[in-house]
């Protein structure tokens, strides 16, 4: 755990959870680190028998040196990009909260949240507002990081309560934010033909069932979109909606962005712009899904220009709304 420290130490405490990172961008690290993610039923719902050999006799020898190879494009001095810019997050929003402790932890990888909420239990902290790094709610993410926190809170007993923020994908603040972030894109690059709003997919069967993720998503593209209503020339028209990072044969959300890249540039579009506010800091997803390979694609198949704009990491207005999320959270339940 590596929370910022306040002079005084006070009994609440925010957590910040992101999904997880390996510890190296190591073929060794990335599977031990996707061997963790893909064991977790919220991920891969196949029954343990069946799924585990294929894991661990496939899909791990052959995704772990792939998947590290990636990771070292884009690995930072000081660590994974998910970790270094979680981390940052968590200092600026501790700079806003001085009443209270602001720590971060990952649901897979390290630091872990159960040695992060025992080291916050050790300093006095006995209540925790919880916070999962996903604004739009899903059964894969979100779900899967309240198991672990309603898991450890039972464990504690009374000596521990732990209050969920379980989404903000309408937050007021947050949808300025990144409507803001690509306001100054905008200012800085000038504007491109398109507006592709691309988050991480899910199975449609999940959708199918009842998980809100894709009723989300649209909704927090159409708040940023409406945020961006006085933008000269830009009509909402622009804005398209689309799903990276598929895995496995079945079904998942569409349109894919991939194969709307694609279409866009056989129908002669050569500069799209494409953010992704699903995701609350920049990560593999990010920094080499859509800046290395759908760049690649794009222009493979005759674009000139994918230009994404990167999510919000530790920016002050970013700060500032989750911040004041945890704090809202904090008064609500005294």
């Amino acid at each position: 755990m590596t929370p910022t420290t306040p002079a005084s130490v006070p009994d609440t405490a925010v957590l910040l959870v992101n999904l997880g990172t390996p510890d190296a961008p190591t073929a060794p690290a990335v599977r031990r680190y996707l061997a963790e993610f893909l064991h977790d039923h919220r991920v891969v719902a196949l029954s343990r028998w069946l799924w585990c050999p294929i894991l661990h006799f496939i899909i791990l020898p052959l995704r772990g040196p792939k998947v590290a190879k990636k990771y070292a494009q884009i690995w930072m001095e000081g660590g994974s990009p998910l970790a270094v810019h979680t981390r940052d997050l968590a200092a600026a929003m501790q700079d806003r909260l001085p009443g209270l402790r602001v720590a971060w932890a990952m649901r897979y990888g390290n630091p872990s949240m159960a040695a992060t909420v025992a080291a916050l239990r050790a300093d006095g902290v006995r209540r925790i507002v919880l916070l999962p790094l996903y604004p739009q709610y899903s059964t894969t993410t979100t779900a899967s990081v309240t198991d672990v926190a309603e898991r450890l809170a039972r464990e504690a007993g009374d000596a521990l309560r732990i209050d969920t923020i379980v989404d903000y994908h309408l937050d007021p603040a947050w949808i300025a934010a990144v409507a803001d972030s690509i306001r100054e894109h905008w200012a800085q690059h000038g504007r491109g033909e398109r507006l592709l709003f691309s988050f991480h997919g899910i199975p449609q069967r999940l959708v199918d069932a009842g998980d809100p993720y894709r009723t989300q998503s649209q909704a927090s593209v159409d708040a940023i979109v409406a945020a961006l209503a006085d933008v000269p020339g830009f009509e909402p028209a622009q804005a398209m909606l689309t799903f990276q990072s598929r895995f496995g044969r079945e079904p998942w959300l569409q349109p894919y962005t991939d194969k709307t890249l694609e279409a866009l540039a056989a129908q002669g579009l050569k500069r799209i712009d494409i953010v992704c506010p699903g995701f609350a800091v920049d990560c593999l997803e990010t920094l080499e899904e859509i800046t290395v390979e759908n760049d690649a694609l794009f222009r493979a198949a005759g674009g000139d220009a994918l230009r994404y704009i990167p999510c919000l990491n530790a920016a002050p207005a970013h700060a500032d709304a989750l911040a004041a999320l945890a704090r809202r959270r904090v008064e609500e339940n005294r």
